[in-house]
């Protein structure tokens, strides 16, 4: 899926998620709407569905962005260095689709895996359990 084209991915998704799928963008920290989603589910990507995060994995880390201790499946994410805005970050992409999710940072729950996935709302679709 990482060869569409960006015109098909301008029809496919909203503004909003194009700027930051797309463009490497980022919601506003406390207005995404998962943030305080707390169902048990599969978090997918909104761009091609790839599954991403359990819930069983998501935590309240208090930054504003929703945040997970590890992927669902380490395979289905992508991480590459990030040095914008005179950062140094990692960037968690979807493997099967390129789209930008979020970034990963080293601060996460040390009784898991140490790590926080903050991930915006606005990358994700929710799938609850049934």
């Amino acid at each position: 899926m990482q060869n569409k084209s960006e015109e098909y991915w301008k029809e496919k998704l909203t503004p909003e998620q194009y700027h930051i799928l797309r463009e490497k963008g980022t919601e506003p920290a406390f207005t995404g709407k998962y943030v305080d989603n707390h169902e048990s589910g599969m978090y997918e990507c909104a761009a091609c569905g790839h599954p991403l995060f359990s819930s069983d994995t998501k935590f309240e880390s208090g930054s504003g962005w929703p945040s997970f201790d590890q992927p669902v499946n380490r395979e289905n994410v992508e991480l590459h260095e990030d040095g914008s805005f005179f950062m140094k970050r990692t960037e968690v992409t979807c493997k099967n689709c390129g789209a930008h999710l979020g970034h990963v940072f080293p601060d996460g729950p040390k009784e898991t895996t140490g790590e926080r996935y903050c991930i915006n709302s606005c990358s994700l679709n929710f799938k609850a359990k049934e």
